[in-house]
């Protein structure tokens, strides 16, 4: 047992010796604690401030505009202006020229259907003339006649064309 003392008194007094080691170490960490955290403030501060200014420097420049920063803004608004009545003057153009348009349009329309009216009318009218009064057919037929058109003499066929005769062979 006495070894066990001795050894347990050995090891107790690196370890009463060490609790100022220990609040040291503490110490020092919480030291590094505060640090961070002083210079997160001074860079979160830092960033509020640089996103204020960048706003800022955006306003500036457009308030501190020279003279002739003033005179090539006023002719380009002058020429913004010009730009969009010329574009509204197109469109009225654009729009009568629609209208014009419509208006052929439904007169060829008319114009079509006219001339389909009077093609079908002059087709009606021209049907009966095409056919002639028998009195007509028949003086037609004497004309012909008269013009002395040849009746073939013997045999006919049946289209009306002369038949030649075969040479009649000899009987033995």
């Amino acid at each position: 047992m006495a070894m066990i003392d001795d050894a347990v008194g050995s090891d107790l007094r690196p370890l009463l010796r060490e609790p100022s080691r220990c609040i040291l170490r503490v110490l020092v960490l919480l030291l590094v604690i505060v640090s961070f955290s002083a210079a997160g403030a001074w860079l979160w501060a830092g960033l509020g401030e640089f996103v204020g200014t960048s706003e800022t420097h955006q306003v500036a420049p457009i308030v501190r505009s020279s003279l002739d920063d003033k005179a090539a803004l006023s002719e380009i608004k002058w020429a913004q202006l010009k730009a969009s009545d010329e574009i509204a003057e197109l469109n009225r153009r654009i729009h009568a020229a629609r209208e014009d348009l419509k208006g052929i349009l439904d007169q060829i329309s008319v114009l079509t259907s006219r001339i389909e009216s009077l093609q079908n009318s002059t087709h009606v009218a021209s049907t009966p003339s095409i056919s002639a009064p028998p009195s007509a057919q028949a003086a037609s037929r004497r004309a012909k006649k008269r013009r002395g058109q040849s009746t073939p003499q013997g045999p006919v066929s049946v289209g009306g064309a002369p038949v030649i005769a075969a040479p009649m062979a000899s009987a033995p």
